[in-house]
C-alpha cells in the first residue's frame, strides 16, 4: 500500500517540522505502541464520525484500492484503533488531512483534521477535529453504506464517553463535544 504523502510546505518552521517527520515517520508507529503500551498514552478505540460500511458488493480490497486510486495512502503515524485494517488520509496541504478509517466489520470513519506533522499538540488533543461526512461520502460513491443519524450519534457518544485527552485543551474540546455526542 502506498504512503500518504505529505505536502512540502512554504514556512521554514513548518520545513523543520517536515524533515523532522520524515525521518521520524518509519520509528514512529513501534515509538507510538510503546508509550500506549507504558500507559503514558492512553487511546480510547474507535473514534468518532462514522460514515458507513462498505458496500455489500464491494469487498474491503475493491474499497480500499479505489480510495488510492483517488490519491489517499497508509497513514503509519496515526493511532491505530481497534479492529482497524487500514488508516488512510489524503492531504489538504501541510497543516490539514482527510483521515479515514476502514474497519473488519466494514465499518468506514472519516474525519477532518490537524496533520500530526503540522500540529502534534492540537492532533493529538483533537483540537479542530471536524466531521466531513458529505466529502467522504462522495469521494466513496456507492462503495459505501451511508450510516443513519442514529448510528452516527451512538458510535460518537460512545467514543467520546472513554476519550481521555492528554492536555486541559483536549479536556475543554472534550467538554464541547460531549453535550452534543448525547443529545444527538
Amino acid at each position: 500500500m502506498p504512503c500518504s504523502k505529505m505536502v512540502y510546505p512554504n514556512t521554514h518552521l513548518d520545513r523543520a517540522k517536515y524533515l523532522f517527520w520524515r525521518a521520524a515517520t518509519p520509528i514512529h508507529p513501534s515509538i507510538r505502541d510503546v508509550l500506549t503500551t507504558l500507559g503514558i498514552f492512553r487511546y480510547s478505540g474507535r473514534q468518532p464520525f462514522l460514515l458507513g460500511h462498505v458496500a455489500p458488493h464491494t469487498t474491503l480490497k475493491e474499497f480500499i484500492r479505489h480510495l488510492i486510486k483517488r490519491g489517499y495512502g497508509n497513514h503509519f503515524v496515526a493511532w491505530h484503533d481497534s479492529d482497524e485494517l487500514v488508516s488512510l488520509r489524503i492531504a489538504d496541504g501541510f497543516r490539514r488531512q482527510y483521515h479515514l478509517r476502514v474497519f473488519g466489520d466494514g465499518a468506514v470513519h472519516g474525519h477532518y483534521e490537524y496533520t500530526p506533522e503540522a500540529h502534534p499538540f492540537l492532533h493529538l488533543n483533537q483540537i479542530g477535529f471536524e466531521d466531513r461526512r458529505d466529502f467522504f461520502l462522495a469521494q466513496c460513491g456507492e462503495l459505501i453504506v451511508p450510516a443513519t443519524e442514529t448510528e452516527v450519534a451512538a458510535a460518537t457518544a460512545r467514543y467520546y464517553a472513554r476519550w481521555r485527552p492528554p492536555s486541559r485543551a483536549g479536556k475543554a474540546a472534550l467538554a464541547e463535544r460531549l453535550p452534543t455526542a448525547q443529545s444527538s
